[in-house]
């Protein structure tokens, strides 16, 4: 035994397996899959040129037909209100993106100098009637002025006429004529004083055309009372439109008021539009009335048919601040934006915020 031949040792290692294991190692690989997958290679190889073929098709057929952009926003508009009149504010009657109706009150500014001022305006009216009738008293004492020197100038005519007489018959003296010829000119000028008296108060109480019926001063004090109650008023600052309050932070109770100096600003309801920035190369087909869609990053799903109601009269650029200077020498060529407003037609079941981003595709086809 350990004289056996180590190369049949060898050899009878590495026999061949036992015949169930070649049975075994058949089953295990199946001869039916390679029709099913010759079959899976066949149908891609015919649906994936068959989708880029459909693909480019539609690319073709539809191209030039839409324009779009999402440099888009909501626009709205804007009513920055201010006061008329100058004061503290003692009451403020809204809040930050409170609905208002046109009409309602927003705050209120201290009345009190402004009921002075009216209490002044009616106290000049009184003191202006009272003025009218001074005048009209003096002028019918003027009246009687006037009868009275005529009066005076019949007696002063009479007297010299007849110290006229006498002189020619010798029975008077040279000086009682002379007297007598004094007085009557005393007595016409007298007459001419109360005659120009009368004209300046008829002048005085004369109404004009331009307030017939009422004395001049009158009419002064009235506008005056006029613009003192305008002015009361005021101090009540309403809602001129409906729309939505915002920036109300500079609403404080004992605030001073500046006329003229915005104070709250209302966003209109129901007056948006789309303000889109197309590129300048994207306008050669573009036309004013073309339909157009609109969606919005905020609103997912929600599509809103619109048209083109302008286009820009000029670029972005052109009315900023700052305006491009091109005329260097390191110029550099940039695509301009031209805004085009666009109109909605669809009523938004969501509530479109001013600024809020939008994306819109115009239908330009039909245009050459």
């Amino acid at each position: 035994m350990a004289d056996a031949d180590p190369q049949r040792d060898l050899r009878a290692d590495t026999a061949a397996p036992a015949p169930h294991d070649a049975v075994a190692d058949v089953a295990i690989t199946p001869e039916p899959a390679k029709p099913k997958r010759k079959w899976l290679r066949t149908a891609i190889m015919v649906s994936v040129p068959l989708l880029i073929a459909i693909v480019g098709g539609y690319f073709w057929l539809t191209s030039g037909r839409f324009v779009s952009t999402d440099n888009a926003y909501v626009g709205q508009d804007k009513v920055s209100v201010s006061s008329d009149v100058a004061g503290r504010i003692v009451a403020v009657n809204v809040r930050e993106n409170q609905q208002v109706k046109a009409g309602d009150i927003l705050f209120r500014i201290d009345p009190e100098p402004y009921q002075i001022a009216v209490s002044q305006a009616n106290a000049s009216i009184a003191n202006a009637q009272v003025d009218v009738a001074a005048l009209q008293s003096n002028l019918r004492g003027t009246g009687a002025d006037i009868q009275a020197a005529h009066d005076a100038i019949q007696n002063a005519q009479q007297d010299y006429d007849r110290q006229a007489q006498l002189m020619k018959q010798g029975f008077t003296t040279r000086a009682r004529l002379e007297q007598s010829q004094h007085g009557l000119e005393q007595a016409r000028a007298q007459l001419a004083n109360a005659q120009a008296t009368a004209d300046e108060a008829r002048a005085r109480l004369s109404t004009g055309a331009a307030v017939p019926g009422t004395a001049p001063a009158i009419a002064a004090a009235q506008v005056q009372r006029d613009k003192a109650a305008l002015d009361l008023k005021r101090t009540v600052v309403r809602a001129p439109i409906d729309g939505t309050i915002s920036q109300s932070d500079r609403l404080q109770v004992g605030a001073m008021m500046v006329t003229g100096l915005p104070a709250v600003t209302i966003v209109a309801n129901g007056r948006s539009w789309v303000e889109a920035n197309f590129k300048e190369d994207e306008l050669n087909k573009m036309r004013v009335g073309q339909p157009a869609t609109l969606a919005f990053d905020a609103y997912p799903g929600l599509n809103l048919k619109a048209h083109v109601q302008s286009i820009g009269a000029g670029t972005g650029s052109e009315f900023s601040i700052l305006p491009a200077q091109n005329a260097t020498g390191n110029w550099v060529k940039v695509t301009q934006r031209i805004p085009v407003r666009i109109a909605i037609d669809d009523n938004s079941p969501r509530q479109l915020i001013a600024g809020q981003s939008a994306h819109v595709t115009i239908d330009v086809r039909g245009v050459k």
